[in-house]
């Protein structure tokens, strides 16, 4: 079952387990130069609002309420990170006009083991865009769909679906149990020997596809589970995506922010991140998606946008609170 909550899809899987609740929400951030450069982390600066498609039947194609779901609005060129809040395992596929931002395959239900095509969480906190390398992915970048530059189109060669789709497969109640009683083994000791558990946190009509933005180093985890640990009880979510400037006229919803620029992600001292797991292996990246052409590559050379930013200083986020213990 998904619900929307505060601009939040919530899916939930009582039948599976009262814990098994994943919460997901699209941040607005800085559209990185793609100059070749591969960048850390930009911020998050916001939620994308999102509706309910059925609040707005007289105002949109018949085949979105068809494929029923949620709206979100997005300025051309504007960039967005995918962000997954929630404690109990899910295996959760992306895709973005149904081709699978991991893989660059296309859509399919069931999960896929060789290649992984899903991200587990909450191993993986953020996706920030397709994987295309060991450690790296392309932003996330908003374009209208028919001008070619969407990776639906560029695969397929059509413009039919556009937006997001996503699924998510909770993992089986009894392996989340006896997870769950080894962490509780796990701090107990830690407690007794008087560690005290670190905390960190990141700061956090006309139809929209996604296309490929510049390079931002983050990997997409290995499933250590393995594929036969995930619940066969699933929950999906079709999220439309729909210009910015026609926003108003069919939600009657205010005409969102235009994105932050550059100059006032420099002058606001907005941070950069980075995020590193060392007890998990990344996944090689998509071969597919790494041979696409990106946003540069259709826009006229020497682009204002596409100029280099220098990052200062990062903030490291390290993913476990796990302290090793080494050797005495």
């Amino acid at each position: 079952m998904v619900t929307l909550e505060n601009d939040t899809l919530v899916f939930r899987f009582p039948e599976v387990h009262a814990d098994a609740v994943l919460r997901i929400s699209f941040q607005r951030t800085l559209r990185i130069p793609d100059d070749g450069k591969e960048y850390p982390l930009p911020a998050g600066l916001g939620q994308f609002p999102l509706v309910h498609i059925e609040d707005h039947h007289a105002k949109v194609p018949e085949h979105w309420l068809q494929r029923g779901g949620v709206m979100m609005p997005m300025y051309q060129s504007e960039a967005m990170w995918i962000n997954f809040s929630g404690q109990y395992p899910m295996a959760v596929k992306i895709a973005a006009g149904k081709i699978n931002a991991v893989t660059g395959g296309g859509w399919q239900n069931d999960l896929q083991a060789d290649p992984q095509d899903y991200v587990t969480i909450p191993k993986q906190p953020w996706l920030d865009g397709f994987s295309t390398g060991h450690d790296q992915v392309r932003q996330f970048v908003a374009s209208p769909l028919g001008d070619g530059q969407s990776v639906e189109e560029q695969l397929t060669g059509e413009a039919e679906f556009g937006g997001l789709q996503i699924i998510a497969y909770p993992l089986k109640a009894d392996i989340y149990e006896r997870e769950q009683e080894e962490e509780r083994k796990r701090i107990a000791q830690l407690e007794q020997d008087g560690i005290e558990l670190p905390m960190f946190f990141r700061r956090s009509a006309e139809p929209m596809g996604l296309g490929l933005g510049g390079k931002i180093k983050q990997t997409i985890y290995e499933d250590s589970r393995g594929i036969d640990a995930w619940d066969q009880t699933t929950s999906r979510c079709f999220i439309h995506i729909i210009n910015s400037k026609q926003w108003q006229e069919v939600t009657d919803e205010p005409v969102p922010h235009p994105p932050v620029t550059r100059k006032q992600y420099k002058q606001e001292g907005i941070p950069w991140f980075s995020y590193y797991d060392d007890n998990a292996q990344g996944l090689a990246g998509s071969t597919v998606l790494d041979k696409l052409k990106t946003f540069a590559q259709f826009q006229k050379p020497g682009s204002e946008s596409n100029k280099s930013i220098k990052v200062p200083t990062t903030i490291k986020i390290r993913a476990s609170d796990r302290v090793s213990e080494g050797e005495f």
